[in-house]
């Protein structure tokens, strides 16, 4: 990756003192183009421009924790942020929904990173400061039947107020949702009341929507508890189901155990997910578990439209966001897998997070510690504070939902053919490598 900021951008104000620390700080060859900026006004069309460049840039860096984690790179991106969208600093209110679809409003400034608007939340919710880092902030779609596409998890860098807005869509919403993968961390979340709440409101709602995966009787289980309003007892339960805590995503298409194979794509419990159905077949389920991938990477480009000769990325296409990972199949045998997906890169988010709870794990750490307070932030308690309302009791499970079965452990289900290193103008450097990576043999597929 390559970073340069034109000269316009490094002779004004402090974007030119930015751009020689960062320069200085990680030298020109380790950033992505930052989108350059004019001195004369910008016209709408412009800034919604400008605004697609800085979104494009902040996905590339978004999957760099060394940057992620530069205060003087963060404050960088703010004030691009701020300036792009032409947004002053003053209070607003800002709506955030919980997983139930309560609405939670709270008073922040324009300019407030991800991690003060999360407190501002917390604060109004009551709930304690060493659960905040339990959770996370999303940038979500919602659809024409009311279900909710995540587009990407807020990073710390960005400005929450500006992301949402700045899209001039009432679709996008912001949304609270636990932020770790293991439900063993339950436990810590559900000692505090505020924090029961917000796990059994989710956990509902993920039921209602098809998240996780449940038959008729342990449906009928769970209703019983709702009605005794046995909340913890009902976690219990839900903790045994497939795919609890996951994050389910929008339907799209992979080239596994085929080419072309449509699929829907859910992250969780440290694998990726994969549902399908092949022809003659009924629904069928593969996963891939994080620590047999070697490494990933995203890529982009643009498909061109049929017969043309054009250069590729001279046409009008669609970008096309492919997430591929090296996965260990059986023993000494590593394969590629794509998937083609608009939210290639909050896939990419997810392993990421999962990698990195799972080396905390395996440290002897906790995800107490990893909410980082920025320095000199302040936490805003709300004078007028907001319970999290109980959700209604479940519905009765849909019909015409089907019942799925794994892919047999040897995968002899499907043929699986030999796939390359994907076609890509990636470079090694856009590589992740897993230090979660275990060189196992066959017991686990």
């Amino acid at each position: 990756m390559h970073f340069s900021i034109p000269e316009t951008e490094s002779r004004s104000g402090d974007s030119g003192g930015s751009a020689y620390v960062l320069r200085k700080e990680y030298g020109a060859n380790v950033l992505p183009a930052f989108p350059p900026k004019k001195l004369f006004s910008l016209t709408p069309a412009e800034v919604e421009q400008r605004r697609e460049q800085l979104e494009k840039y902040m996905q590339a860096v978004r999957q760099d924790p060394l940057l992620g984690s530069s205060e003087t790179f963060n404050s960088f991106l703010r004030r691009a942020q701020q300036e792009t969208q032409q947004v002053p600093t003053e209070e607003v209110s800002l709506e955030v929904l919980l997983s139930n679809g309560q609405k939670v409003l709270v008073n922040v400034l324009t300019s407030d990173q991800t991690e003060d608007v999360l407190e501002a939340v917390a604060a109004k919710l009551d709930l304690p400061d060493d659960l905040i880092g339990y959770f996370s902030l999303f940038l979500v779609r919602e659809k024409e039947d009311g279900t909710f596409s995540f587009v990407r998890k807020l990073q710390e860098f960005e400005l929450p107020y500006v992301s949402v807005t700045s899209l001039r869509s009432q679709e996008y919403k912001i949304v609270l949702r636990k932020s770790y993968w293991d439900s063993a961390y339950d436990d810590d979340v559900m000692e505090n009341r505020v924090g029961l709440n917000l796990l059994y409101a989710q956990t509902v709602s993920d039921i209602e929507r098809g998240w996780i995966l449940v038959t008729k009787e342990q449906h009928r289980q769970l209703k019983s508890l709702q009605e005794k309003v046995s909340k913890k007892e009902f976690l219990r339960l839900a903790q045994t189901l497939r795919h609890y805590g996951y994050l389910r995503f929008d339907a799209c298409v992979a080239d596994f155990p085929e080419k072309d194979c449509p699929v829907v794509v859910s992250a969780g419990n440290s694998e990726l997910s994969l549902q399908l159905r092949l022809p003659g077949q009924q629904l069928r389920e593969g996963s891939f578990r994080v620590t047999r991938m070697r490494c990933w990477r995203v890529t982009s480009s643009v498909p061109l439209p049929s017969g043309s000769t054009s250069s590729p990325g001279r046409g009008r296409g669609e970008v096309r966001l492919e997430l591929a990972f090296e996965y260990l199949m059986s023993k000494d045998r590593l394969q590629w897998v794509t998937i083609t997906s608009p939210q290639a890169i909050m896939m990419s988010i997810c392993l990421q997070s999962m990698v990195d709870e799972l080396m905390v794990k395996k440290s002897g750490g906790s995800i107490r510690k990893m909410l980082r307070r920025r320095v000199g932030g302040t936490l805003r308690r709300s004078d007028s504070q907001q319970a999290v309302k109980s959700p209604p009791l479940l519905e009765s499970p849909d019909a015409s939902r089907e019942s799925m079965v794994k892919l047999s452990s040897k995968l002899s289900a499907v043929s699986l053919r030999g796939i390359g290193s994907p076609s890509t103008d990636a470079s090694a450097s856009d590589v992740h490598g897993n230090f979660a990576f275990e060189g196992i043999g066959d017991e686990d597929l």
